[in-house]
C-alpha cells in the first residue's frame, strides 16, 4: 500500500460519479451487469458506514440508444428529447439494482441555477444530508430535459465536484473509462505512464490533460482535473479510477494503489466561498492591472476600482464576474458591487472619487472580499 493512501480509508462521505461510456457500454444500451457491480460495490460501502452521492451521467446516451439513433445528435431539443426518454430508464435501472440490496434511492436533477441562488443552494444541500441521514443513496444527475447550454454546468465531472462542495464530502471517486489520469493521451502514446498521486493544485497538470470526449459524453480528462480541484475547495480529495477495473471502489476504500488520487492540501473554503465556487457561469470580465492581481491572488484582498484597466460584458450589480490577470489568465470570481457602466466610469479610480463620478457611492470596493473566491 502506498504512503498516504491511509487517508482514503478515513473517508466516510462519497461522490461517486460515473460516466456516460461505462454506463452505456459504450452505446449499447445500459449495462445492467456493470451496474450491477458498482451498486454491490456500494451497498459494501454503505455497510462499512460511509455515506454515498452517486452522480449518474448517461440519460442523454442511453436516450439515444433507446431510439435507435446511431450517434449523439446537436441539435438542442433532440438532446433534451433523448435525455427525457433515457432518464426514465435509467432511474428505474438505478433503483432495481439497489432495491436488491435493500437501499432506497432518490432522484436529484439539477440545473446550474439551482446552485447559483443562495436559498436553492441552501435547500439543495439540505435535504441531500437529510437523505444521507436517512440512509438513502441520492442519484443525482443534471435537468438535461430543460437546461441550456447558457445555464448547464458543462458536463457531470463538473457537476460532481461541485457535489461535493455541497454536502462537505470527504472523497470524489471519477470512475472513467481509462484508467486514471496519464502524462499523456494513452490513445496515442499506450507507454504514457499513469499520474498515481498527486496535488489537485499542481499546475502542471494541466500539461498532461487532453480536452476530448467520446461520442457518448461532454467530458475529458481536462474536465475530472477541473472537478478535482473544484472538490478541493471544500478540503475533499480525488480519484480518478477505471470504472471497468475489478472491485475498483472496495479497493479504494481500502486504500489500495488504484487510478489517480489528486489530494486537497489546501484549506476548506469557508461554506460562502464554496457557494461562490459553485457559480461557474459569468456575466462579464474584469481585467486587473498588475498590482491588484498580486494583491487579490496572495493576499485574498477585496478588488478596488484603481486596480481595474478594463470591463467586458453586460453585468448587474450582485453578478458574477471573471477577474483576469494582465496575461489575460482568470484568478478569481466574484459579485460586483456595480454594473458595468458604472464600473467603467470608476475604473482607475480611488475609491474617494466614487461619489463625484457616479453621484453616489454604495461600496469602496468593486469586489469585497467576501464576494471574491480564487480560481
Amino acid at each position: 500500500m502506498a504512503a498516504g493512501r491511509d487517508d482514503l480509508r478515513q473517508t466516510r462521505r462519497w461522490v461517486i460519479k460515473i460516466g456516460s461510456a461505462l454506463l452505456t457500454a459504450n452505446g449499447q444500451g445500459l449495462d445492467g451487469a456493470a451496474i450491477a457491480d458498482w451498486v454491490g460495490q456500494i451497498a459494501g460501502l454503505r455497510s462499512a458506514g460511509i455515506e454515498v452521492v452517486l452522480v449518474s451521467s448517461g440519460a442523454v446516451a442511453a436516450g439515444v440508444s433507446r431510439l435507435g439513433w446511431s450517434r449523439r445528435p446537436e441539435a438542442i431539443h433532440e438532446l433534451q428529447a433523448a435525455a427525457a426518454v433515457g432518464q426514465m430508464g435509467l432511474i428505474q435501472t438505478w433503483e432495481a439494482a439497489f432495491g436488491k440490496h435493500k437501499l432506497h434511492t432518490a432522484q436529484i436533477l439539477l440545473v446550474h441555477d439551482d446552485l447559483s441562488n443562495r436559498q436553492r443552494y441552501l435547500n439543495a444541500r439540505r435535504t441531500l444530508q437529510t437523505l444521507l441521514q436517512l440512509g438513502v443513496i441520492p442519484v443525482v444527475n443534471e435537468n438535461d430535459t430543460v437546461v441550456t447550454d447558457e445555464i448547464r454546468f458543462g458536463d457531470n465531472d463538473t457537476l460532481g465536484g461541485v457535489v461535493a462542495n455541497l454536502i462537505d464530502a470527504d472523497l470524489l471517486t471519477i470512475l472513467t473509462d481509462q484508467s486514471g489520469l496519464f502524462e499523456q493521451d494513452p490513445g496515442i502514446n499506450p507507454a504514457a505512464p499513469m499520474i498515481g498521486e498527486a496535488r489537485a493544485s499542481d499546475p502542471r497538470l494541466d500539461a498532461y490533460v487532453q480536452g476530448g470526449a467520446g461520442a457518448l459524453g461532454r467530458g475529458g480528462m481536462m474536465t475530472k482535473l477541473k472537478a478535482a480541484r473544484i472538490a478541493a475547495r471544500s478540503g475533499a480529495h480525488t480519484v480518478i479510477a477505471g470504472g471497468r477495473d475489478s472491485a475498483v471502489l472496495t479497493k479504494i476504500a481500502a486504500g489500495e494503489v488504484v487510478g489517480s488520487w489528486l489530494k486537497a492540501e489546501q484549506q476548506p473554503l469557508a461554506a460562502r466561498k464554496r457557494w461562490l465556487g459553485s457559480h461557474l457561469q459569468t456575466h462579464g470580465v474584469v481585467r486587473l492591472d498588475e498590482g491588484a492581481a498580486r494583491v487579490v491572488k496572495q493576499s485574498g484582498r477585496s478588488l478596488l476600482a484603481v486596480g481595474v484597466v478594463a470591463i467586458e460584458g453586460v453585468f448587474g450589480r450582485g453578478e458574477m464576474v471573471s477577474c483576469v490577470d494582465p496575461e489575460g489568465v482568470e484568478i478569481a470570481r466574484g459579485l460586483v458591487n456595480y454594473g458595468a457602466d458604472e464600473a467603467r466610469r470608476i475604473m482607475g479610480l480611488n475609491s474617494d472619487r466614487i461619489q463625484s463620478v457616479l453621484g453616489y457611492h454604495d461600496d469602496d470596493e468593486l469586489i469585497h472580499r467576501d464576494n471574491l473566491v480564487l480560481i
